[in-house]
């Protein structure tokens, strides 16, 4: 299978996962991010504003910003991205992702965790994300800075051959459910 075919049938089973018990889902990742961010006392996190199939984080950034920790989410620019420090307003962008306003706030500093959403992985922990490759973009430029990567989902989709690329990203850690 290819990452093409496999990306797609991820999706299909994304979809039926985003409609069955999401919410119970979401707060067990959730939780086990958050005990995850406590234990390596991350102060900076890289998180991301969650699309309808993804594991829903605002919970988990409440929380976070009430410890006083600092949160950055992506900004979209071209294809690729930059991150900005996470505040209120969020404002509705292309494919449907929100983003705070624009900002400078972030100046290439250390990120000590990054959540990555996922589609699938492979054998490799290489990452299989929605194909526009934003996230590989970023990482190829920024992966010194960032410490730790943690990979997210509702379910696992999981293939045991290689169909991942070697620029794609992988993960130090996967949470599913």
């Amino acid at each position: 299978m290819d990452k093409k075919a496999f990306r797609k049938d991820c999706l299909k089973r994304l979809r039926k996962t985003a409609v069955l018990g999401s919410y119970t889902k979401d707060k067990n990742i959730s939780s086990l991010l958050y005990r995850h961010i406590i234990k390596n006392n991350a102060q900076n996190v890289m998180l991301y504003l969650p699309l309808a199939m993804e594991v829903n984080l605002y919970p988990l950034i409440l929380r976070l910003r009430k410890e006083k920790r600092k949160l950055y989410v992506p900004f979209m620019e071209g294809a690729s991205f930059r991150l900005v420090r996470y505040r209120l307003p969020l404002f509705q962008k292309k494919f449907g992702i929100k983003e705070p306003k624009d900002s400078k706030q972030y100046r290439k500093k250390q990120i000590d965790i990054a959540i990555v959403p996922i589609v699938g992985v492979d054998v490799t922990r290489r990452r299989v994300g929605f194909g526009k490759g934003m996230y590989d973009r970023f990482f190829e430029k920024n992966k010194k800075n960032i410490k730790q990567v943690v990979f997210v989902a509702r379910g696992l989709c999981y293939s045991k051959e290689i169909v991942t690329d070697s620029y794609d990203i992988k993960a130090d850690m996967i949470l599913t459910p």
